[in-house]
């Protein structure tokens, strides 16, 4: 037998061995004999310049990141996990394939379910408790005032129910003749418009939205519109061969087109779906719903909440106000729209040098700033979010006054936005970084963004917005104390 063997591990294999040991216990936090180096070793490299609120590392690559109240709901593949807002502390965490919020500032609920099974939970954001439990429902959608969830006791035989955020009996039920088989878990597809997006900003950063007053379902090729103040299946809808629906801003709205010289041509007509007539249509706006293979329309058309975005006949994008089919926007020649809500729109100038910000209707630019060529933005409820390359750069702004609310260099996107900050995230790491920090104060949220059906738009006539900052939607019809007639 050799030396070695004959001594066992020796002095240094036992100092290596019991080194490894304290190792392994200060890494699973059972006992930490140099607390001031392990946090220096275990610190992450921040973020960004200047540096977060609070900073963490979570289990994997966040799938959304939303802000809900005082907490930061982050999803992740197969778990979920609430955070504070204040300190970035893990508040709960459990298993979930898919996660959604509902709800505003004040109620905020969190939505969790299994793929490919039945039911979901309503979770508290703050401590993880069960709200409310369903077994039966396939589909759910979330709203800042609203949750909808779908329940089929046959492949024909399917009820759609309506939920206050924290509800406990349902608002409002409906019939509807089956449901698409997409329609499972969170936030299936629904007939409106698919927003304008931006690398290195999360397109759920908004956090949800107020319901709109129609909503279109797809059911086995036809589309059922369903009035959510009530629950009222309004219409039933087949399209026909060159079309397709969409319901924008309280119409339904048919998109026909049709190939002629080598181009297709594109005709627009909106309905008042309460009684199928037409109240208004444009031809010659190319609303991006088909590729450029063909005529075939299988996109939802561009735009946000009640406005679309399409391209004219002159080449030059313009906004059009889904409810009666006005011209918001019409950029200059060379110009792009890279951001657009039902206020504002924000538009890249023909010489890529700036970003402008338009007020819709009111044929002004509310500001302007310089901004690289490949400059993204977002607009949210509370900033307006710029990104720029070389340098990497993060901007919020006041989306109507154009004032700083933030300024980052960081290569890190913007995942979601709050009324006082946001979350930003790259890889495993998370951090939150607060407005107003040396500015007048953090932004506000625009009018009518509490929960009314809908929210801001333009205003019914002339080129300026209503008084009320278009809070009851266009020609003021969700205004309960006015009346559709305001």
């Amino acid at each position: 037998m050799s030396r070695v063997n004959r001594r066992g591990f020796g002095v240094r294999g036992w100092l290596l061995l019991g080194l490894v040991t304290v190792i392994v216990l200060a890494a699973a936090g059972v006992w930490n004999p140099w607390p001031g180096i392990w946090d220096r070793v275990n610190r992450s490299t921040p973020i960004s310049e200047p540096d977060v609120v609070w900073q963490q590392r979570i289990g994997g690559t966040p799938k959304s990141v939303t802000i809900a109240g005082n907490t930061v709901i982050v999803e992740q593949r197969t778990r979920v996990e609430a955070r504070s807002l204040a300190t970035g502390v893990q508040l709960w965490d459990r298993k979930a394939d898919w996660s959604a919020v509902a709800g505003g500032d004040g109620d905020p609920v969190v939505a969790v379910g299994k793929l490919l099974s039945k039911g979901y939970e309503l979770l508290d954001p703050a401590t993880g408790a069960v709200r409310r439990r369903d077994d039966d429902a396939v589909g759910v959608w979330t709203y800042r005032n609203l949750l909808l969830d779908a329940r089929c006791v046959a492949a024909t035989d399917c009820t759609l129910r309506a939920w206050d955020p924290r509800g406990t009996s349902p608002r409002w039920t409906a019939f509807l003749p089956g449901v698409s088989t997409g329609l499972f878990a969170d936030n299936p597809g629904l007939l409106g418009t698919r927003r304008l997006t931006a690398s290195r900003i999360d397109g759920g950063a908004a956090g949800p939205e107020s319901v709109p007053p129609l909503l279109g379902f797809p059911v086995d090729g036809r589309v059922h519109v369903v009035d959510t103040a009530t629950g009222r299946v309004l219409q039933d809808v087949e399209p026909g061969r060159d079309e397709r629906l969409a319901v924008v801003g309280g119409r339904m709205l048919r998109i026909r087109a049709v190939s002629e010289d080598g181009a297709c041509q594109f005709t627009l007509t909106a309905h008042d779906p309460t009684n199928g007539r037409q109240v208004w249509r444009r031809t010659g706006i190319n609303l991006r719903t088909a590729d450029s293979a063909g005529c075939a329309q299988r996109e939802d058309p561009q735009g946000a909440r009640n406005v679309l975005v399409g391209v004219g006949s002159n080449g030059r994008e313009a906004v059009l106000d889904g409810y009666d089919g006005r011209l918001l926007q019409v950029n200059a020649e060379g110009e792009r729209l890279i951001a657009v809500d039902d206020r504002y729109a924000l538009v890249r100038s023909a010489d890529r040098r700036s970003i402008l910000a338009r007020e819709l209707g009111a044929d002004r630019t509310r500001w302007t700033r310089p901004a690289g060529g490949k400059s993204g933005a977002a607009l949210t409820p509370y900033a307006a979010v710029l990104t720029d390359e070389k340098p990497n750069r993060l901007v919020a702004l006041d989306p109507r006054t154009g004032r700083e609310l933030v300024v980052l260099r960081t290569s890190a996107n913007a995942l979601a936005v709050g009324p006082a900050g946001m979350i930003i995230g790259e890889g495993r790491e998370i951090g939150y970084v607060r407005f107003g920090a040396g500015a007048a104060g953090p932004a506000q949220p625009p009018a009518g963004d509490s929960g009314a059906p809908g929210g801001p738009g333009p205003g019914s006539t002339g080129g300026a917005p209503d008084d009320d900052g278009g809070a009851c939607g266009p020609k003021r019809e969700l205004c309960p104390e006015r009346g559709k007639d305001g």
